[in-house]
């Protein structure tokens, strides 16, 4: 194409007649339409005149290259918003800011009307601008007058409000391969249980447990017992979901997989390990897909050049979901009779991607797995969770009354529903809140008695994140009780395989993990 055939489409397609054009340019309509003839090309000073009148760069306008638009300057470049996954930018949770913050106690009631406008605006700059002000205001908020919690983040700060429990107790030697066998294989099946449903709220799992005939829980869910009427009958998307019969071992997890990243952490830079030392392990041993919500913020927040805790605390509305209290068993392995030095290796563990509860429920969990190990009352391995965490906070409030009602003879179903009451599982907030998922735990723990397959059956059928709770109460148990306390309905199918989606280690022998951990259990 020669310049005066990208003249007449320039002018064409803005609609111009020659005599406007000519007019605008300042020449007269014969020169028009000779440059668009070819009988002769505009001279440099016309050229420069019609290729910024249109917006191109004269380079366009004489060779045709880059005709529609002039190069972009690059301080003017923008993302397409459209693209960018929403669960990882912050404006576009900002009605999950709104009701995070508030929960935390932060006087936000001014802005209540602002967020919700801003959170129903279309992705784009405007919207993002908006964000990045409601962070602010978030960041500068004070709380609210008479609110009853104090929920500090910083590990000096917390420690004076725990209550520290019990002192260090050692592992009997003799049991100690019995135990960590357990709570590896414990966490591994609770965690199989529950992934098939992952995500399914109880309208559906509930009459899909009842029309297989697993309603109370008390076996895996299998892709055998499946039709393609049951496929087609729930909105859940079954078919697409890992069943334990699928295939050989347990399929890949961000829960197990957690589990063995937390052993790589610990092999390479030993029990002292840095909340720099997780993050970094992270950023070069799997994708940014395998982690999700807060972790995927944090992951996000460290590549752009944050560092813990700034990762957990910069634009990080998930900052009290469940992924830091996924994370914290092996900290309790390695730490077997120790709560106290179990739940500050979860706390630093934790204190990269979470804030307040957030951390609290790693090392709330950590603990609880620790003194596990030599202790079998399961009121006292949840006294022993709770010594660990502050006592004005909202997740110790939430498990002290789940043991007050149990000792009060509450029944198992009404403990059940009262987390179904206080928390929507049909919100995501509610579903993966850490209080309501550890508040599951307590209740499946006391409520099946120390039985494993009972326990894990009654975490995941409440609904809620099925198999991070399934995965949590296992590990407990598993330590409690040992491997031999876990039938062979629940190992079998599992065997020694574990897949993973880490670079370079996709599939692991549970038992030579459950070796390392008794070397890094021994070392000091």
């Amino acid at each position: 194409m020669n310049t005066g055939e990208n003249i007449y489409r320039l002018r064409t397609e803005a609609n111009l007649t020659r005599e406007r054009f000519a007019e605008s340019c300042g020449v007269s309509v014969q020169a028009v339409q000779k440059w668009e003839s070819g009988a002769t090309v505009p001279d440099l000073a016309n050229a420069v005149k019609i290729a910024k009148y249109f917006g191109v760069t004269v380079d366009s306008l004489v060779f045709g290259r880059d005709l529609r638009k002039a190069e972009a300057n690059p301080a003017e470049m923008k993302p397409d918003y459209g693209n960018l996954p929403q669960g990882e930018t912050y404006y576009g949770l900002l009605d999950l800011e709104f009701t995070q913050a508030t929960e935390e106690g932060l006087d936000l009631e001014r802005y209540r009307d602002l967020f919700a406008a801003a959170a129903a605006l279309p992705q784009g700059e405007v919207k993002k601008r908006i964000g990045d002000a409601l962070f602010l205001a978030v960041c500068n908020a004070e709380l609210r007058e008479g609110y009853a919690y104090r929920e500090p983040s910083d590990y000096e700060e917390i420690l004076p409000l725990c209550e520290g429990g019990a002192e260090k107790r050692e592992l009997d030697s003799s049991v100690a391969e019995e135990r960590i066998a357990g709570a590896w294989t414990g966490r591994i099946c609770g965690c199989m249980l529950g992934k098939t449903v992952e995500g399914m709220r109880t309208d559906e799992l509930i009459p899909l447990l009842k029309e297989t005939g697993n309603y109370p829980m008390h076996r895996y869910i299998r892709r055998a017992e499946m039709t393609e009427e049951i496929y087609a009958k729930y909105r859940y998307g079954l078919k697409a979901r890992a069943f334990v019969d699928d295939a050989e071992g347990m399929p890949a997890d961000d829960d197990t997989n957690y589990l063995v990243l937390a052993q790589m952490i610990t092999e390479k830079f030993g029990k002292d390990f840095t909340p720099y030392d997780v993050l970094s392990t992270w950023a070069v041993t799997q994708p940014k897909s395998a982690y999700w919500t807060a972790e995927q913020i944090a992951y996000c927040n460290f590549v752009k050049g944050y560092y813990p805790p700034e990762t957990a605390k910069f634009q990080n509305p998930y900052r009290e979901w469940i992924g830091a209290q996924i994370r914290g068993d092996y900290y309790g392995y390695i730490h077997a009779g120790d709560p106290r030095a179990a739940a500050e290796a979860a706390f630093r563990d934790a204190s990269i991607s979470h804030i307040k509860n957030g951390i609290y429920g790693e090392m709330f969990v950590a603990a609880m797995i620790a003194e596990a190990a030599v202790e079998r009352d399961l009121e006292k391995i949840i006294g022993a969770g709770l010594a660990q965490i502050p006592r004005t906070s909202r997740l110790h409030a939430a498990v002290s009354g789940v043991l007050a009602d149990f000792r009060a003879g509450v029944s198992a179903r009404e403990a059940f529903a009262k987390v179904h009451r206080a928390f929507d599982e049909f919100t995501p907030h509610g579903w993966c809140h850490v209080i309501a998922n550890a508040m599951i735990v307590c209740c499946a723990l006391l409520y099946g008695k120390g039985d494993y397959g009972k326990s894990v059956c009654l975490a995941v059928e409440t609904g809620y994140d099925t198999d991070c709770n399934g995965a949590t109460v296992g590990s407990v148990l598993g330590m409690r009780n040992g491997i031999g306390g876990i039938g062979a309905e629940w190992t079998e199918p599992i065997g020694d395989v574990l897949y993973t989606e880490i670079l370079g280690r996709s599939r692991v022998s549970i038992k030579e993990c459950v070796k390392k951990t008794l070397e890094h259990l021994r070392k000091k």
